[in-house]
């Protein structure tokens, strides 16, 4: 099949978006791509921030731990106050100690990240009641995938962290774990409960934080479908960056039509109608 090459834009695309009091920032390909940093995103961050906007910096990453993203954030010059950070591991930890305290769990999570799990009662595969599934990088193999699945099958629940299809890296673009998921899906006939972007329970805990009506938030993203997709399910306005991951053709063809699109987190302060 051959996709078009025009983007498919909002009928007022490129104009201010009205009736914004906070905004949610996705970061990786949107504040930064790998260890780079978008041009001009630490003084779109900033003018938020001087304009008084509430915020919330919000991400799927499984691979860092909260306080190693906080640390990313601010070696790239970032000011971020601790609360502001949601992750989607974090999310994971405090619906493991609301919904499965005390039940064996084996955390599929790079060991960075572990650390945001202290105080679940990890067990091995072959022994857990729960399944969590993060990033895990080369680690993946067809054993690894037979052994979730047959631990699947004997009733084992199956939580992911997130369910993104692909990411963008410094070298290019690369599946994301949304394909195993999937796999695991279709193979056992059952849904993995999904913690970070696009849950509706995710963007709500962003929204009770910030203490704010759906539609009067933003969230910026370089995903059409788990962070426009969405949020914009969630109620929020929709506000796509062709940064990171974004593909021209991807877009096209999508049937999320986002808010606005704009050429990077840079253009978001003028969209906002920010002065100075």
């Amino acid at each position: 099949m051959a996709y078009p090459t025009s983007v498919k834009e909002s009928p007022s695309a490129g104009s201010q978006l009205p009736g914004i009091r906070g905004v949610l920032f996705d970061l990786d390909g949107v504040l930064y791509v790998g260890s780079g940093l978008v041009q001009g995103a630490v003084e779109a961050v900033a003018r938020v921030r001087a304009a008084g906007i509430p915020r919330r910096f919000i991400t799927n990453t499984s691979t860092l731990s909260r306080n190693s993203l906080l640390a990313r954030l601010y070696g790239l010059g970032f000011d971020v106050d601790p609360e502001e950070l949601l992750t989607a591991p974090q999310a994971t930890a405090t619906y493991l100690r609301t919904h499965f305290a005390g039940v064996p769990c084996h955390l599929l999570l790079e060991e960075n990240v572990r650390r945001d799990f202290p105080d679940v009662n990890q067990a091995e595969l072959e022994a857990a009641e729960c399944i969590v599934v993060g990033d895990i990088g080369n680690s993946w193999s067809c054993e690894l995938l037979d052994r979730i699945f047959n631990r699947l099958v004997q009733g084992a629940r199956l939580i992911c962290i997130h369910k993104n299809r692909f990411w963008q890296t410094c070298a290019g673009l690369r599946m994301d774990i949304g394909g195993y998921i999937t796999a695991l899906e279709y193979c056992t006939a059952t849904q993995a409960l999904v913690m970070g972007k696009p849950s509706p329970h995710f963007f709500g805990t962003a929204l009770e934080e910030l203490g704010l009506p759906p539609e009067t938030v933003a969230i910026v993203g370089d995903d059409i479908d788990m962070d426009i997709g969405g949020g914009q399910a969630a109620g929020l306005r929709g506000v796509l960056v062709r940064t990171g991951k974004f593909r021209s053709a991807y877009t096209a063809t999508s049937e999320i039509a986002p808010d606005r699109i704009i050429d990077s987190i840079s253009d978001l302060p003028d969209l906002l109608g920010l002065t100075g």
